[in-house]
């Protein structure tokens, strides 16, 4: 299932005094199966853009295409589309609302119209996916819940819907180190075991260079990069420019060059860096 976005142009409150064009020219196609990662600088229209996928917004001008269904089209069923693309709100814990964690999970696929049989299934399914024991926990209150566990409880009603494509808005905002392991954990899984596509917004470079295979680097909305994080992470000074940070891992790189040591262009990963110093200190030396 794929995503074809063309000559995206979004205004806010068009034709007021405080119109304001949050969207300009986007053309991006997310293919089945991608991690992408979403980053820009407050305002740069990440979020806008994200709304848009399922049809919570809809273009001033320009069309999105979701799995062959045309979103401007009336008589496309949205309903369907966001079946088929999850959205996860930036803290969606404080959307919860049932008596129980069973009944909050359940809440997306009753409005489906499922049988109780289909639901319950579901209800497992996803407590499953984002490790949650369902005989501990179905029938606790959400509130009394640590963050992360509110936090995995609210994606997994959005995965209770099985949608394709899942859209995570900061899934990481305001939590705790655990919190945040635990939540960037369960999405790694959920793209390398389920093939779920991933499109995720972060303002953490690090965790972008860990997860995604594609980088989308929206400024001013306008796409101003998109490619794989060893090519975007590679042009620092734009980013910068930009105002946004590069990964831990390219500023050491940096910084070890500067004191001699011959680490290539483009290593943005820890990992690579403990590798390149290995090869150099297996050759008995540091210096260029």
């Amino acid at each position: 299932m794929s995503i074809v976005i063309e000559e995206l142009n979004y205004t806010y409150m068009s034709g007021g005094p405080y119109e304001t064009k949050a969207l300009a020219d986007i053309n991006l196609t997310i293919e089945d199966g991608e991690f992408i990662g979403l980053i820009g600088h407050t305002g740069s229209g990440k979020s806008t853009l994200v709304q848009h996928l399922n049809g919570l917004l809809m273009p001033t001008s320009g069309r999105i295409m979701v799995d062959g269904l045309d979103l401007a089209d009336k008589k496309t069923d949205r309903r369907a589309v966001r079946q088929k693309v999850g959205l996860v709100f930036q803290y969606p814990e404080n959307q919860l609302f049932e008596e129980t964690v069973e009944k909050d999970i359940a809440f997306g696929p009753k409005n489906l119209g499922l049988d109780q049989e289909e639901i319950d299934r579901r209800v497992r399914d996803a407590m499953r996916r984002v490790a949650l024991d369902y005989d501990k926990l179905h029938e606790r209150s959400v509130f009394e819940l640590s963050g992360g566990q509110m936090r995995r409880v609210a994606i997994a009603g959005v995965l209770a819907m099985e949608p394709k494509v899942l859209v995570l808005d900061e899934p990481c905002a305001g939590l705790d180190p655990r919190g945040r392991e635990e939540i960037m954990g369960l999405i790694k899984a959920l793209h390398r075991e389920a093939g779920t596509t991933i499109v995720m917004v972060s303002h953490s470079m690090d965790d972008v260079a860990s997860l995604a295979e594609r980088v989308i680097v929206m400024n001013h909305g306008t796409v101003a990069m998109d490619g794989v994080p060893r090519d975007v992470f590679s042009r620092g000074e734009e980013l910068r420019a930009m105002g946004l940070d590069v990964p831990q891992a390219v500023e050491l790189a940096a910084k070890l060059r500067e004191k001699g040591f011959d680490i290539p262009q483009g290593v943005y990963l820890i990992e690579e860096i403990k590798h390149e110093i290995e090869k150099i200190l297996g050759k008995g030396g540091a210096a260029c």
